[in-house]
């Protein structure tokens, strides 16, 4: 799904013109992102949710040359399906 998409959804079904369906589009993106830096996780009913995991410095390999290499600690998004979707899928 890209935010053209999304943003073409609502033109159609809210008859929005294309430029405030990718104003609409963003802004929801933002909205989205802005909850999980705050709260570290979001809700979408129906759908699923998304959480923000810290993930530790680890090992790794470089692809090219096979050297170790170190990798910092970070944090990743994980999404998980509502039941509903599953269903639906």
């Amino acid at each position: 799904m890209s935010k053209a998409f999304i943003a073409a959804v609502l033109q159609e079904s809210a008859q929005l013109t294309g430029t405030a369906s990718n104003r609409a589009a963003t802004e929801l993106i933002a909205a989205v992102v802005k909850e999980l830096k705050k709260a570290g996780k979001f809700t979408l009913p129906g759908f699923g949710t998304w959480t923000v995991r810290k993930t530790k410095a680890r090992k790794g390999l470089n692809p090219r040359t096979g050297a170790a290499i170190k990798v910092k600690a970070g944090k990743t998004v994980r999404f998980k399906a509502s039941p509903t979707l599953k269903k639906a899928v």
